[in-house]
């Protein structure tokens, strides 16, 4: 009888299947970390470069939801087929994850190599795949990243290769991206940000600042939008395109979010009662089914009318989970919330969002505006828009004015609302009620006179 002690077959075997993907039969993220390692102590005398990449099945779930786990279970084997016939003598691929596979060149010692080798994979992904009697096709991403010196571990290398497949994945389907270290600096500011940003909200130092919205044919001020602004006394001024995004991707959003609502709404309370505030929702928090209460809750504790407040939401927050967003849309404007469709026209699917959500207003994006003067094409779809809205009962706000000529022809269009530069840039409480006394004193003089 054998045993499974000692260097008997049944004891390697086991060991064999430890190592191995049950589906594919390529090795597993087990196989795939022992070769990374054994090849970093083989070089650790002579730290000669080697590569390291992970690639990632773009869009495999929804054919996988498609036709099916057993379908889906066929692409990944033709898959794993694929990539094991393009590799070398001296070459490993491994599947690590359930679409995800690594794969380890060793006499790969260049950037510039490592993406063409990359590119290659997936030209070879990309020839359609059987599917019973259909075809499917697919794109993959890659990050890859190299091996330099004695000092970088197996996790180090996956890790790096790991950013560099977010960065891949970001810029579209179908793309390597090598790391580098100029994206090791990136990363690190990033986190020196995040840091700094989640120190800032817990001390209550992110601080709104207010654009008017104007009626474009009086060009009385009717209302503002909210914009989060943050200096930070290392960091200085941080814009909002580079916290905002960071916020989002590292959870901090909510917790911004409602500070930045609380400190406006705050400052609202003083304003004249004919005013409106509209304070932005991001994607993340049209999914979080918390949202709603989180923005009555600070209404009941500043004592804002829910009537004065009016929400923006975009095309994308809504796409990411439309069910949720639905929700809490109804739930606040159950209350009398307004809610906006911010951006529109640069979303996908937009006339789709129009008939399924009911909205109180929507923006028209500044990308049209800026290019009303010059280009037939931004002022049909302006036209086309105002119409849409009219016979909607939207009311419409055009975003980015800068100059009276394009206010003008707006107010030629029928378009009621604007907001941009040429009415006022964002400016921080204080200011903008200093903006309103002067606003009031001047519209009662023309009165009396």
């Amino acid at each position: 009888m054998q045993t499974t002690f000692g260097t008997g077959q049944p004891g390697r075997e086991s060991t064999d299947l430890a190592f191995t993907d049950p589906l594919t039969g390529l090795g597993n993220h087990r196989r795939f970390f022992d070769k990374v390692d054994r090849l970093i102590g083989d070089r650790a005398d002579d730290p000669a470069p080697f590569t390291v990449g992970i690639l990632d099945l773009d869009g495999f779930k929804p054919i996988n939801d498609l036709f099916g786990h057993k379908a889906g279970d066929d692409i990944l084997i033709q898959v794993a087929m694929r990539l094991r016939a393009s590799m070398d003598g001296h070459s490993t691929v491994c599947r690590i994850g359930a679409d995800e596979f690594a794969f380890l060149y060793p006499m790969v010692f260049s950037e510039e190599q490592a993406a063409e080798k990359s590119r290659m994979l997936i030209e070879i992904l990309s020839a359609p795949y059987d599917v019973g009697e259909r075809t499917a096709r697919l794109s993959a991403s890659v990050g890859c990243s190299l091996f330099y010196s004695g000092d970088e571990t197996t996790e180090i290398l996956i890790n790096k290769a790991e950013t560099a497949l977010y960065h891949a994945k970001r810029s579209g389907r179908g793309r390597v991206v090598v790391y580098t270290r100029e994206m090791e600096e990136a990363a690190k500011r990033v986190t020196r940000i995040e840091q700094a940003l989640r120190r800032a909200v817990s001390a209550g130092e992110v601080e709104p600042h207010f654009q008017p919205i104007v009626d474009l044919n009086t060009r009385r001020t009717i209302g503002f939008e909210t914009l989060a602004r943050w200096t930070d006394r290392d960091l200085g001024m941080v814009p909002p395109s580079v916290f905002i995004p960071i916020a989002e991707e590292r959870g901090i959003i909510g917790p911004l979010s409602q500070l930045v609502l609380r400190k406006a709404t705050e400052a609202a309370r003083s304003w004249p009662k004919d005013l409106f505030l509209s304070f932005n929702l991001s994607p993340s928090q049209l999914v979080d089914q918390n949202t709603g209460l989180h923005i009555l809750a600070i209404l009941e504790r500043t004592g804002f009318d829910p009537r004065r407040l009016e929400i923006e939401i975009t095309e994308t927050g809504l796409m990411t989970d439309p069910a949720s967003a639905e929700k809490i849309v109804e739930d606040l404007r159950r209350v009398g919330i307004r809610v906006s469709l911010d951006d529109f026209g640069t979303g996908q699917s937009s006339l789709g969002r129009l008939r399924e959500f009911h909205f109180d207003k929507l923006k028209i994006d500044r990308a049209f505006v800026s290019s009303i003067l010059d280009d037939r094409p931004s002022e049909h779809i302006i036209r086309a828009i105002l119409a849409m809205c009219e016979g909607l009962g939207m009311d419409v706000v055009a975003e980015g004015i800068e100059e009276e000529a394009q206010a003008d022809r707006l107010v030629q269009f029928g378009c009621a609302g604007g907001q941009g530069y040429l009415f006022g840039k964002p400016v921080d409480a204080d200011a903008t009620l200093g903006y309103l006394r002067d606003s009031y004193r001047g519209a009662l003089y023309a009165k009396a006179i």
